[in-house]
């Protein structure tokens, strides 16, 4: 647990202590009035007003054991009212109070996300995936056991452990698309993919991994798509070094919106537009002018540069390059969902 975590703990362990202290002087203020001969109503009303200091007279004539009792309870009882005003006001001041009410609002706020993506791990993976999810505009939830880590994510967040069920129906997995888990042990990982896997069964889980193992294992727990930055950063640096311009261009048209040209994967729906057109009937109707240049068929296979006779099917990902126009102008024309 973070620093800011046990402080935040302990101040509110101190503060509940406080108020059990204070209700059992209260407590035993009003059986010793009692015992001494008042009433019910007069004992507790006596002990208040004794240990609060409001200084208001005795309800009955004391006499000598009676007011011992009271300058003991005196004594007893302004301790611990004290202690529990100079406990209640270190908690406002350090700002555990605002950060309770800020931690319940964010968590309404993912109460009412659906179709988001929840990110497991604010580390370096974490950040990178988080940002760029959020600029193509996908809703994110961040999940993370540090709250020291998480004091400059911008985006709804939860401290807590990943692997916990509890800590993933509040980042809201039963509505949640895709689950990106990033932390730094494999380990860790391989435990979350298999809690999400239990309580999703059909959601997309995407891990990353640090070794050839560990990628086996992840996709053993039900990782769908399971990523090695160092082998993917190896790979970049080759195609780099033998096509620059082409990994640049890819590059744009993937993650810059602003650009003239974007490729986007559409898959098609039951009831889509594009589903029973052939290819050569699905560029002259819906595509007004984008190009499809793959199809990714329901068992997986690759059609590159399809044939044009060949029929879209529901299930198929139509893999399309064109314009933002375009593209919207497919969407709104029902050719396919993303």
């Amino acid at each position: 647990m973070a620093p800011s975590d046990r402080s935040a703990g302990d101040a509110w362990q101190r503060l509940y202590r406080g108020l059990a202290l204070v209700a059992l002087v209260l407590t035993v203020g009003t059986i010793g009035y009692l015992a001494l001969g008042l009433p019910l109503l007069d004992a507790a009303y006596q002990a208040v007003t004794t240990v609060t200091t409001i200084g208001f007279r005795e309800v009955v004539p004391f006499g000598p054991a009676e007011k011992l009792f009271t300058m003991a309870y005196a004594l007893l009882g302004i301790g611990a009212i004290l202690y529990t005003l100079t406990t209640l006001l270190e908690t406002l001041v350090e700002g555990h109070l605002a950060n309770l009410w800020g931690s319940r609002r964010m968590e309404r706020d993912i109460s009412r996300l659906s179709g988001h993506t929840i990110v497991c791990g604010w580390g370096r993976v974490g950040r990178a995936t988080s940002h760029q999810m959020h600029k193509s505009g996908q809703p994110v939830v961040v999940v993370d056991m540090s709250a020291e880590r998480l004091s400059d994510c911008p985006y709804p967040h939860i401290v807590g452990d990943a692997a916990s069920d509890e800590v993933l129906h509040r980042a809201g997995i039963d509505r949640a698309r895709v689950l990106v888990v990033t932390l730094e042990s494999d380990a860790g990982s391989v435990y979350v993919v298999m809690s999400a896997r239990v309580l999703a069964p059909e959601l997309t889980i995407i891990a990353r991994s640090r070794t050839d193992d560990a990628t086996l294992l992840l996709e053993r727990a039900g990782a769908d798509r399971v990523v090695n930055p160092q082998r993917i950063g190896g790979d970049r640096i080759a195609a780099f070094a033998l096509q620059p311009h082409v990994v640049d261009f890819l590059e744009v048209a993937m993650r810059d919106s602003e650009v003239e040209f974007r490729l986007e994967e559409l898959t098609v729906r039951d009831g889509s537009g594009l589903a029973g057109l052939t290819v050569r009937e699905a560029r002259t109707r819906l595509l007004g002018g984008a190009q499809l240049l793959a199809l990714r068929r329901a068992d997986g296979t690759f059609e590159t540069d399809p044939d044009a006779a060949q029929v879209v099917a529901p299930g198929d990902v139509v893999i399309v390059f064109g314009t933002g126009p375009q593209l919207r102008e497919l969407h709104a024309a029902g050719g396919a969902a993303r």
